[in-house]
Formats: structure tokens, C-alpha cells, sequence
């Protein structure tokens, strides 16, 4: 679900030539939902190889980490551990409405409404253990760097961002913010058009900055206030208030209300978690990382995986591999000339 805090929250649209030369922490989990609930044909069907394996999260992966690459963008992909207890009825929840898209995309299917099944087996996406293992071996034979994170990706996405490890930590979620990712990046695995959903019409998608400094004096709150926000909207910890939207909530904070005074105005108690949720926010459990490494992509490797294994076009996959390769040289190149200057 993450945090829905875009309403208060400032952000500007930038370029990706503002994140060339940067590395850029990836929040795995989050891209590979897209790339499933994305890539799936007119009814709904995800892409599968000869096996029946699905191999739409890997096609995502490939084709718009080369995009990246050939951006000069340094991706790191940073994959969920083990979900705090603290989650454990948003997890439930999620699955009890993944059950019900199933049942409405079988449904939709027996009848014949194609549009009805496309919509409904997006949210009936489920991301594997096959899913996530077959995502780190491409990643690997592609030379980019993954962190398995002991818990939440976003909030180690966020500590290696405060390390200075990468520039910023990217999501579509504004999670990493409350975590104190100082920079979040936006629409970085999803740029382009979108279609919108139960519409036949496209939107533009393009990156977005999400600066924590700029956001904090913005709104003229903490860090530690905006988690109160965040949790008072509700996040994957903490039910939101029925009928509180972050304006409301930001509002009732600055004026210094407690979480307790703002649940009873709304007639409700707190949940039991909420402080726990706070400190979870503050103090997050996250792997401690030195350093990160990018190798040269393994083009034989690559093409043997997607190619043999999975069923790829291998000129599809030749030709990206080689349009990041030649972009790779030329922006070589223009860095020793530049020295001449």
C-alpha cells in the first residue's frame, strides 16, 4: 500500500539527465509488482516461457534496467526480507484481496468480459520466491549490484542512501521518506506512457524528485512529525483514520495535537502498535553495508538465461545489450575528451 502522502508533499519533475553518473537504490519489490501487473497480455495473462513459468517480472527488469544503464544510472536493487510483525494484517489483507481478484478474474475470464479480467488479474499479482530468485540471477549476469534486506527494502534502501552509498532511494512509495531517505527518486522504473486504469487513455509518466530537507521545511514539521502524519493516514503498520487525508492530518499536528487527541476527535482508540510503528520508522532493522559493486554486464551469460532458459527473442536481447554497451563507450569517450578541455 505505502504511505499516501503526495498530497502535502512537494516534488519536482527532473530529467534523467540529472541522474547520470548517480547510483540509485531500487526498491525491488516494488518494481517487479509493476513490471507484473504491467506486462500481461489484453485479458490479463502475464508472459510465460515453454514451462509455463511466468517471465514478465523478468522482462521488465532487463529491458528497463538496460534503459537505465544506457541513462548512465548505476542501479542497486533492494529486496524485502522477512516483514516486521507490525505488518502482519496489512500482509493478510493483501492476500485476502489477491484471493478475491482471482476470483473475479476466473469469473471474468468463463464470461468472456477480457477488460474486467485485465483489470482483475493486476491485483490478483503475486510475487513468488521463483519470481524473486530468477530476478537476482539476471541481476547478477547483468553486472547490478543487489541488497538483501533484513525486513523492509525501503528502509534499507533509505540507509544506504543516508550512507551516501547512492544518491537517493526509489519507489513510488513515499515510505523511504519517513525512513530518512534524504532524497526519494519517482517514476524511475515506470517512466513513459501509462495507461490509466479501467481507461482506454495514456498519461506521460516522467521522474520525480522527493527532497526530505525541502519536504520538512515545506510543511515546517520533524521528521519524527511526519512519521506521526504518516502514521495517523496510514502505512503498512497503522490503519488509516476513516475520513483524515494528510492535509487534515498535517494540520492537527502542527497545531500539537497528540496522536491520541487526534484519534479521539475522530472516535476511535489508537491501535496498540502506533509507538511501536513510530520507532520502527526511527530506528528500522537494516543490513550494514560497505560498499557496492558494478561489473561489466556478462553479455554471453545474459543471453544464454533469457534466451535458453526463458524463451527470449535473442536479437531483442542482443540489440539491448549492445545499445548499452555503445552508450557505455560513448559516454567513456566524452569523459576523456572532456579532460582535454
Amino acid at each position: 500500500m505505502g504511505v499516501q502522502l503526495g498530497e502535502i508533499v512537494p516534488r519536482e519533475e527532473m530529467g534523467f539527465d540529472r541522474l547520470k553518473g548517480l547510483a540509485l537504490a531500487i526498491d525491488a519489490y516494488n518494481a517487479l509488482y509493476q513490471f507484473l501487473s504491467i506486462i500481461r497480455g489484453p485479458d490479463g495473462t502475464p508472459l510465460r516461457n515453454r514451462r509455463g513459468q511466468v517471465t514478465s517480472h523478468l522482462s521488465g527488469l532487463f529491458f528497463r534496467t538496460c534503459n537505465l544503464l544506457k541513462e548512465g544510472v548505476k542501479p542497486v536493487y533492494v529486496f524485502d526480507g522477512k516483514p516486521p510483525s507490525l505488518k502482519r494484517e496489512e500482509v493478510a489483507r493483501r492476500q485476502r484481496a489477491r484471493e478475491e481478484a482471482r476470483r473475479r478474474y476466473e469469473e471474468a475470464i468463463r464470461e468472456g468480459r477480457v477488460e474486467e479480467a485485465r483489470v482483475a488479474a493486476q491485483a490478483a499479482t503475486t510475487l513468488t520466491d521463483y519470481m524473486v530468485e530468477t530476478g537476482k540471477e539476471l541481476l547478477s549476469r547483468m553486472g547490478v549490484p543487489v541488497v538483501q534486506a533484513p525486513s523492509e527494502g525501503e528502509a534499507q534502501a533509505a540507509q544506504l542512501a543516508e550512507r551516501g552509498l547512492v544518491w537517493a532511494a526509489c519507489s513510488q512509495d513515499y515510505d523511504s521518506l519517513l525512513f530518512g531517505a534524504p532524497r526519494l527518486a519517482r517514476n524511475i522504473t515506470i517512466t513513459g506512457r501509462r495507461r490509466l486504469p479501467r481507461r482506454n487513455a495514456y498519461i506521460e509518466v516522467k521522474p520525480e524528485l522527493v527532497e526530505l530537507e525541502r519536504v520538512l521545511s515545506a510543511l515546517q514539521v520533524t521528521r519524527e512529525q511526519l512519521i506521526t502524519i504518516g502514521l495517523l493516514v496510514g502505512t503498512d503498520f497503522t490503519p488509516g483514520v476513516r475520513g483524515l487525508g494528510p492535509k487534515t492530518a498535517l494540520k492537527l499536528v502542527k497545531e500539537g495535537l497528540s496522536p491520541g487527541e487526534v484519534y479521539a476527535r475522530f472516535g476511535v482508540e489508537p491501535p496498540p502498535q502506533f509507538e511501536e510503528a513510530k520507532g520502527f520508522f526511527l530506528k528500522p532493522s537494516v543490513a550494514e553495508v560497505e560498499k557496492l559493486e558494478w561489473r561489466e554486464m556478462d553479455e554471453r551469460a545474459v543471453v544464454e538465461y533469457l534466451r535458453d532458459e526463458h524463451d527470449f527473442s535473442e536479437q531483442r536481447v542482443v540489440k539491448a545489450i549492445q545499445e548499452v554497451k555503445a552508450q557505455t563507450r560513448a559516454s567513456a569517450e566524452e569523459g576523456t575528451l572532456s579532460r582535454w578541455f
